[in-house]
């Protein structure tokens, strides 16, 4: 009788060792405020586990119920079920502590400061820090839109890997993704950063490197031309939004996205495009400092160009 060789069922099963792993499985995100939070949903709805870090226990509770808060409003718009949205959570995790990036296939930046000097000094700091724990095949990128990838990534050991993810948060159902190669930006990276931005649905934009990209450049002519015609009294605020909404087929119109997005981020970008290129077209508008100055800066706190509820809605 012939010898029968038995051997363990595990070695031929999906969780044996030799198991190929998945192109993206963990991506990691720094800095999970407002556009930190809906990345990190994006990302999870895909089924990717996603972990972010914050400053504190705090903000790390702070953004769970954010984001309990976003999903919620998605279930009561027939979005999701509540099934969908545990399980959306579940693949969340919130750490305090660059450490936790370990074992991350792509970690995205997504802080905020003040000042232009900040926003460079502090994100140069940061992509230092992300390269001690991540692997040297972990790509690492910024959703910054005003400062350029090169100049972020000048002083890594591995250049290469970083590119600039431009997610548009603040536009309902965009299906985009603007995508820029720094200059030391390899192929191979560039061309991975390709099939996760379709991994997650949406079409990759190609942009040149430059500040302000596509989005934000054409946005800021838009929304400080809106405060031109506003000012000389040529439409109300309402009918200038229902120009662009009714007759080009835009979801909101200038003055709606500029509160969604938040006037003090459009005053930032603003600056920052002035600054860099000196063009009369990118420098703000009377009425968006003045906004500003009021703490007037839309959704977030109730007021901007128009009134909103607690719920978000415009009154």
């Amino acid at each position: 009788m012939a010898n029968i060789i038995v051997e363990p069922i595990e070695k031929f099963g999906l969780s044996h060792k030799d198991r190929p792993k998945t192109l993206f499985s963990k991506v990691g995100i720094v800095g999970c405020g407002t556009v930190g939070q809906n990345i990190a949903i994006m990302i999870s709805t895909q089924e990717i586990e996603v972990v972010f870090i914050e400053l504190s226990d705090e903000k790390i509770s702070h953004a769970f119920e954010c984001m309990e808060t976003e999903l919620d409003n998605m279930i009561d718009h027939w979005g999701m079920t509540a099934g969908e949205k545990r399980a959306i959570l579940s693949r969340i995790h919130g750490y305090v502590g660059n450490e936790h990036l370990k074992g991350c296939d792509l970690v995205i930046e997504a802080i905020r400061s003040k000042t232009r000097e900040q926003r460079i000094s502090d994100r140069k700091e940061l992509f230092k820090n992300i390269e001690k724990y991540v692997s040297p095949d972990t790509i690492i990128a910024t959703n910054s839109t005003t400062i350029v990838i090169t100049e972020l990534s000048s002083e890594l050991e591995h250049k290469e890997r970083c590119v600039s993810l431009h997610f548009l948060t603040n536009a309902p159902g965009s299906k985009m993704i603007e995508v820029v190669r720094g200059l030391y930006t390899s192929d191979e990276v560039y061309e991975k950063v390709g099939k996760f931005v379709n991994m997650l649905g949406k079409t990759v934009i190609p942009v040149e490197e430059s500040p302000g990209l596509i989005s934000v450049r054409l946005f800021v002519a838009l929304i400080n031309e809106a405060c031109e015609v506003l000012m000389e009294g040529v439409g109300t605020k309402e009918d200038i939004d229902r120009t662009m909404k009714i007759g080009f087929g835009l979801s909101l119109g200038p003055f709606e996205m500029a509160d969604k997005i938040g006037l003090e981020k459009v005053l930032r970008w603003m600056d920052n495009l002035y600054s860099e290129f000196g063009d009369i077209k990118y420098k703000a508008s009377p009425v968006i400092k003045k906004l500003v100055r009021a703490h007037q800066t839309g959704r977030n706190v109730g007021k901007g160009f128009y009134s909103y509820s607690s719920q978000g809605t415009k009154i």
